[in-house]
Protein backbone atom coordinates (compact mmCIF):
# COMPACT_ATOMS: atom_id res chain seq x y z
CA UNK A 1 0.00 0.00 0.00
CA UNK A 2 2.87 2.34 0.78
CA UNK A 3 4.57 1.68 -2.53
CA UNK A 4 1.60 2.71 -4.57
CA UNK A 5 1.39 6.02 -2.73
CA UNK A 6 5.04 6.85 -3.48
CA UNK A 7 4.63 6.39 -7.22
CA UNK A 8 1.56 8.58 -7.28
CA UNK A 9 3.34 11.39 -5.51
CA UNK A 10 6.26 11.30 -7.94
CA UNK A 11 3.96 11.81 -10.91
CA UNK A 12 2.55 15.10 -9.59
CA UNK A 13 4.81 18.16 -10.45
CA UNK A 14 5.92 20.32 -7.56
CA UNK A 15 5.05 24.01 -8.14
CA UNK A 16 7.88 26.66 -7.60
CA UNK A 17 8.14 28.24 -4.24
CA UNK A 18 7.24 31.67 -5.73
CA UNK A 19 5.81 32.85 -9.08
CA UNK A 20 8.17 33.91 -12.01
CA UNK A 21 7.33 37.56 -12.60
CA UNK A 22 10.43 38.42 -14.79
CA UNK A 23 10.04 40.32 -18.11
CA UNK A 24 12.78 38.82 -20.27
CA UNK A 25 12.88 41.72 -22.80
CA UNK A 26 13.70 44.25 -20.08
CA UNK A 27 16.45 42.24 -18.43
CA UNK A 28 20.09 43.47 -19.03
CA UNK A 29 22.36 41.69 -21.51
CA UNK A 30 24.57 39.30 -19.64
CA UNK A 31 26.66 38.18 -22.65
CA UNK A 32 30.43 38.28 -22.15
CA UNK A 33 30.99 39.73 -25.69
CA UNK A 34 28.08 41.79 -26.82
CA UNK A 35 26.80 42.24 -30.40
CA UNK A 36 27.32 46.00 -30.28
CA UNK A 37 31.07 45.41 -29.83
CA UNK A 38 31.31 43.63 -33.16
CA UNK A 39 29.26 46.33 -34.90
CA UNK A 40 31.38 49.11 -33.43
CA UNK A 41 34.59 47.20 -34.18
CA UNK A 42 33.60 46.67 -37.81
CA UNK A 43 32.71 50.36 -38.15
CA UNK A 44 36.06 51.36 -36.66
CA UNK A 45 37.94 49.05 -39.02
CA UNK A 46 36.11 50.55 -42.01
CA UNK A 47 36.86 54.07 -40.75
CA UNK A 48 40.53 53.24 -40.20
CA UNK A 49 40.83 51.65 -43.65
CA UNK A 50 39.17 54.68 -45.24
CA UNK A 51 41.45 57.02 -43.31
CA UNK A 52 44.53 55.05 -44.42
CA UNK A 53 43.38 55.09 -48.04
CA UNK A 54 42.74 58.83 -47.96
CA UNK A 55 46.06 59.38 -46.22
CA UNK A 56 47.93 57.39 -48.87
CA UNK A 57 46.17 59.33 -51.64
CA UNK A 58 47.02 62.64 -49.99
CA UNK A 59 50.64 61.55 -49.64
CA UNK A 60 50.77 60.59 -53.30
CA UNK A 61 49.26 63.95 -54.29
CA UNK A 62 51.78 65.70 -52.05
CA UNK A 63 54.67 63.82 -53.70
CA UNK A 64 53.34 64.59 -57.18
CA UNK A 65 52.96 68.29 -56.35
CA UNK A 66 56.44 68.30 -54.89
CA UNK A 67 57.87 66.71 -58.04
CA UNK A 68 55.95 69.20 -60.21
CA UNK A 69 57.33 72.05 -58.12
CA UNK A 70 60.86 70.66 -58.57
CA UNK A 71 60.36 70.42 -62.31
CA UNK A 72 58.98 73.95 -62.42
CA UNK A 73 62.01 75.24 -60.53
CA UNK A 74 64.27 73.47 -63.03
CA UNK A 75 62.29 74.96 -65.92
CA UNK A 76 62.49 78.44 -64.41
CA UNK A 77 66.21 77.96 -63.82
CA UNK A 78 66.90 76.65 -67.33
CA UNK A 79 64.60 79.12 -69.12
CA UNK A 80 67.03 81.98 -68.63
CA UNK A 81 69.95 79.91 -69.92
CA UNK A 82 67.82 78.71 -72.84
CA UNK A 83 66.83 82.27 -73.78
CA UNK A 84 70.46 83.35 -73.55
CA UNK A 85 71.49 80.41 -75.75
CA UNK A 86 68.81 81.32 -78.32
CA UNK A 87 69.97 84.94 -78.31
CA UNK A 88 73.58 83.83 -78.76
CA UNK A 89 72.55 81.52 -81.61
CA UNK A 90 70.68 84.35 -83.36
CA UNK A 91 73.70 86.60 -82.94
CA UNK A 92 75.90 83.79 -84.25
CA UNK A 93 73.68 83.40 -87.33
CA UNK A 94 73.86 87.14 -87.93
CA UNK A 95 77.64 87.18 -87.60
CA UNK A 96 77.87 84.07 -89.78
CA UNK A 97 75.87 85.80 -92.51
CA UNK A 98 78.16 88.83 -92.34
CA UNK A 99 81.23 86.60 -92.42
CA UNK A 100 79.88 84.67 -95.39
CA UNK A 101 79.16 87.90 -97.21
CA UNK A 102 82.71 89.08 -96.61
CA UNK A 103 84.07 85.67 -97.58
CA UNK A 104 82.07 85.65 -100.80
CA UNK A 105 83.27 89.14 -101.59
CA UNK A 106 86.88 88.23 -100.89
CA UNK A 107 86.66 85.02 -102.88
CA UNK A 108 85.15 86.91 -105.80
CA UNK A 109 88.06 89.32 -106.12
CA UNK A 110 90.46 86.82 -107.69
CA UNK A 111 87.79 85.90 -110.26
CA UNK A 112 87.36 89.56 -111.14
CA UNK A 113 91.07 90.05 -111.49
CA UNK A 114 91.41 86.88 -113.57
CA UNK A 115 88.76 88.07 -115.99
CA UNK A 116 90.23 91.54 -116.35
CA UNK A 117 93.81 90.31 -116.72
CA UNK A 118 92.81 87.59 -119.16
CA UNK A 119 90.77 89.99 -121.30
CA UNK A 120 93.72 92.37 -121.37
CA UNK A 121 95.99 89.52 -122.48
CA UNK A 122 93.87 87.96 -125.23
CA UNK A 123 91.98 90.94 -126.67
CA UNK A 124 93.37 91.76 -130.13
CA UNK A 125 94.92 95.17 -130.69
CA UNK A 126 92.26 96.01 -133.23
CA UNK A 127 89.63 95.82 -130.45
CA UNK A 128 89.66 98.48 -127.73
CA UNK A 129 87.84 97.70 -124.50
CA UNK A 130 85.49 100.53 -123.51
CA UNK A 131 84.07 99.07 -120.30
CA UNK A 132 83.18 96.00 -118.25
CA UNK A 133 79.87 95.63 -116.46
CA UNK A 134 79.78 92.81 -113.92
CA UNK A 135 76.18 91.75 -113.25
CA UNK A 136 74.51 89.08 -111.16
CA UNK A 137 74.38 86.57 -113.98
CA UNK A 138 77.31 87.53 -116.15
CA UNK A 139 79.75 90.06 -117.50
CA UNK A 140 79.03 92.59 -120.24
CA UNK A 141 81.99 93.64 -122.42
CA UNK A 142 81.73 96.85 -124.38
CA UNK A 143 84.40 97.53 -127.00
CA UNK A 144 85.22 99.43 -130.17
CA UNK A 145 86.46 97.53 -133.22
CA UNK A 146 89.15 99.37 -135.17
CA UNK A 147 89.74 99.06 -138.88
CA UNK A 148 87.67 99.14 -142.03
CA UNK A 149 83.92 98.82 -141.54
CA UNK A 150 83.66 95.81 -143.87
CA UNK A 151 86.06 93.82 -141.68
CA UNK A 152 84.94 95.09 -138.28
CA UNK A 153 81.91 92.78 -138.09
CA UNK A 154 84.08 89.77 -138.87
CA UNK A 155 86.61 90.78 -136.20
CA UNK A 156 83.77 91.15 -133.69
CA UNK A 157 82.48 87.64 -134.46
CA UNK A 158 85.98 86.22 -134.20
CA UNK A 159 86.45 87.91 -130.81
CA UNK A 160 83.21 86.36 -129.61
CA UNK A 161 84.40 82.87 -130.61
CA UNK A 162 87.79 83.55 -129.03
CA UNK A 163 86.17 84.35 -125.67
CA UNK A 164 84.01 81.23 -125.84
CA UNK A 165 86.97 78.96 -126.66
CA UNK A 166 89.52 80.50 -124.26
CA UNK A 167 91.00 77.93 -121.87
CA UNK A 168 90.66 80.24 -118.84
CA UNK A 169 87.56 82.32 -119.55
CA UNK A 170 85.67 79.60 -121.39
CA UNK A 171 85.00 77.41 -118.29
CA UNK A 172 83.84 80.49 -116.34
CA UNK A 173 81.00 81.20 -118.79
CA UNK A 174 78.15 78.99 -119.87
CA UNK A 175 77.51 81.08 -122.97
CA UNK A 176 79.06 84.03 -124.85
CA UNK A 177 76.84 86.10 -127.15
CA UNK A 178 77.49 89.10 -129.37
CA UNK A 179 74.48 91.25 -128.47
CA UNK A 180 74.90 94.43 -130.46
CA UNK A 181 76.98 95.93 -133.26
CA UNK A 182 76.35 99.62 -133.84
CA UNK A 183 78.22 102.17 -135.95
CA UNK A 184 79.52 105.21 -134.02
CA UNK A 185 78.40 108.19 -136.09
CA UNK A 186 81.19 110.45 -134.90
CA UNK A 187 84.11 108.05 -135.42
CA UNK A 188 82.62 105.69 -137.97
CA UNK A 189 83.89 102.70 -136.01
CA UNK A 190 81.88 99.66 -134.93
CA UNK A 191 80.82 99.53 -131.25
CA UNK A 192 79.96 96.09 -129.91
CA UNK A 193 78.61 94.55 -126.72
CA UNK A 194 79.33 90.94 -125.80
CA UNK A 195 77.56 89.30 -122.84
CA UNK A 196 79.31 86.41 -121.09
CA UNK A 197 76.90 84.46 -118.87
CA UNK A 198 78.37 82.87 -115.76
CA UNK A 199 78.51 79.11 -115.65
CA UNK A 200 76.29 77.39 -113.08
CA UNK A 201 77.89 77.60 -109.64
CA UNK A 202 80.24 80.38 -110.71
CA UNK A 203 80.45 83.08 -108.06
CA UNK A 204 79.61 86.62 -108.96
CA UNK A 205 82.81 88.70 -109.20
Amino acid sequence: MAASQTKKSDAIPVPPWHPNLRIVESLPDTKVVRTAFFVNGAAMLVAIALALYLGIQEWKIFEVNKQIADWQRQIDRDTKQSNEAVALYQDFKLQEAKTKEVSDFMSSKPVLSVIILRLGAITPKKIALDGLDFRDNGCSIKATVKGAPDRASGDASAYEKQLRADKILGPMFSDVNLLTMNRNQSTGRLVIEIFCEYAKGQKKP
